[in-house]
């Protein structure tokens, strides 16, 4: 795909309506500075000047879709709590529709607070309920996204699985199924650990990480530096997760080696990464995630819509913190490689 080419294909994001149903996450940051040790153990006392949140998880995935150009349709639970009517705000900021939520009283919004001194992490503190989402509230996410691909509303959606508990796997063979009659893309950001997603088959594209890839297939990863072109290992984990989940390809982020894409168990290309310098990974997967399926969702085939993805990922690794992507440094980046 021709430099021109990439760039025809993100200025069409804004045809792309996604549909993302997925763990919606509160990040947030207290910043502040350590001057003393605290009397009562030997840990530092922060004093906190300023709390700040984001989008995080799917709300992440959301948030590029947005900031990229495309239209997202949120579909996830919150609580009935403060973190939850921040979750709502922030979709607001970017016109991200919120109708497909589903408010579950005695569940906690899952919110990740971060005590940060100076430029340096200090703490991370979890607030969340991880049991398995009520299936009623389920029902009523799957239908209304039914509806939508039947009314061709939407021309993909993306599964983001955190194991948080939203997710299951009828769900995701329900969606998947109407959305094969409709020709709409489907794509899912797994989670292989306990309260992941079991295996579904027809997804369009399946994408984990490579320490993903290696979970989901069972493979012992051998941590090959060399071409992943010729990793055998990585060639077996791939074969291995298409019998087991039969997508139709699969899309394996390799961090410093870029990306492998596969279809039908055979190495389709490896796509070098485009980082120019790396700062925090945070985020990036959500990037991958959000501007792959775009592309795809806009007409690219899957090879092309992995490179522009690259590309994407390539930038916000090179921000500090969960950070969205933006289209024109999308389109900056592509002009500029």
């Amino acid at each position: 795909m021709t430099e021109q080419e990439k760039i025809a294909a993100i200025m069409r994001f804004d045809r792309g309506r996604v549909a993302v149903l997925g763990d919606l996450m509160l990040d947030v940051y207290l910043w502040g500075s350590v001057t003393r040790i605290s009397p009562e153990a030997p840990v530092p006392v922060v004093n906190v000047g300023k709390r700040t949140f984001c989008l995080g998880g799917a709300a992440n995935v959301m948030r590029n879709i947005a900031t990229l150009g495309g239209q997202a349709l949120a579909f996830g639970a919150i609580g009935d709590d403060v973190s939850g009517k921040e979750i709502i705000a922030g979709l607001q900021e970017f016109a991200i529709d919120s109708d497909g939520l589903v408010i579950a009283p005695q569940r906690r919004t899952t919110e990740k607070c971060r005590v940060v001194a100076g430029a340096q992490q200090l703490l991370r503190a979890d607030f969340e309920d991880v049991g398995a989402l009520d299936d009623e509230l389920r029902e009523i996410m799957v239908q209304k996204i039914e509806k939508l691909i039947r009314a061709r509303e939407i021309n993909a959606v993306i599964f983001d699985d955190y194991a948080k508990g939203v997710l299951d796997a009828w769900m995701l063979e329900r969606i998947i199924a109407v959305a094969g009659e409709c020709g709409v893309i489907t794509l899912l950001d797994p989670k292989p650990k306990a309260g992941g997603v079991t295996p579904v088959k027809g997804l369009t594209l399946l994408k984990p990480n490579r320490s993903e890839a290696f979970a989901l297939s069972g493979v012992h990863d051998d941590n090959f530096t060399g071409d992943p072109a010729e990793n055998t290992a990585l060639r077996m984990a791939a074969e291995k997760i298409f019998e087991i989940w039969e997508p139709e390809y699969l899309l394996i982020s390799l961090a410093s080696q870029g990306m492998a894409i596969f279809k039908g168990g055979e190495l389709l290309k490896i796509i070098p990464t485009r980082a120019r310098e790396v700062f925090d990974v945070s985020g990036a997967g959500d990037t991958v995630a959000a501007s792959c399926t775009l592309a795809m969702a806009t007409g690219c085939d899957a090879v092309s819509a992995a490179e522009i993805a690259n590309f994407a990922a390539g930038v916000v690794v090179g921000k500090i913190g969960t950070a969205p992507i933006l289209k024109a440094e999308l389109l900056d980046a592509v002009r500029q490689k």
